[in-house]
């Protein structure tokens, strides 16, 4: 993006880089699923967790983690499937760059395979009595008094 507006200043056109800005940041935002959810940084059901007692908020966030399974293994179903018929039916980008659509597509099954497997090892390490990632890591930042997650 920032190539294309400089070269626009000067005059200058890219052609073809709207189809691979709008590749990348739709690659940005599905390859980074699976570290923003272990950093609890997504949005999570902590306001309806917190006021739970021990007991309660455990089976609670047991539901919500599996929950959050079964959607992250769909999506990652769909979206593989999606992906599959766009190379099987050989689906070319309709932009001016003329490639298999399926290669910029790869990065949302890739994203959405990492979410699956983050979702499941938090759900595995929750189910073994340990404490979550997304949990330590909002611990650290209580402990650095940083309440900006609240807002």
């Amino acid at each position: 993006m920032l190539l294309q507006a400089g070269m626009r200043e000067f005059g200058l056109l890219l052609r073809g880089a709207d189809d691979i800005v709008a590749w990348l940041c739709a690659a940005s935002a599905f390859l980074a699923l699976g570290a923003t959810f272990r950093n609890g940084e997504l949005v999570r059901v902590s306001l309806v967790l917190t006021p739970l007692s021990a007991r309660a908020r455990r089976q609670a966030e047991t539901g919500c983690l599996v929950a959050a399974l079964i959607v992250a293994a769909y999506a990652t179903w769909a979206i593989s499937k999606f992906v599959y018929e766009s190379w099987a039916f050989k689906e070319l980008a309709q932009g001016l760059i003329q490639i298999p659509i399926w290669i910029p597509q790869m990065s949302l099954v890739i994203g959405s395979a990492v979410l699956l497997v983050a979702v499941l090892d938090e759900l595995v390490a929750h189910l073994r009595g340990e404490k979550t990632a997304y949990q330590r890591a909002e611990d650290e930042r209580h402990a650095r008094k940083d309440f900006s997650d609240h807002l």
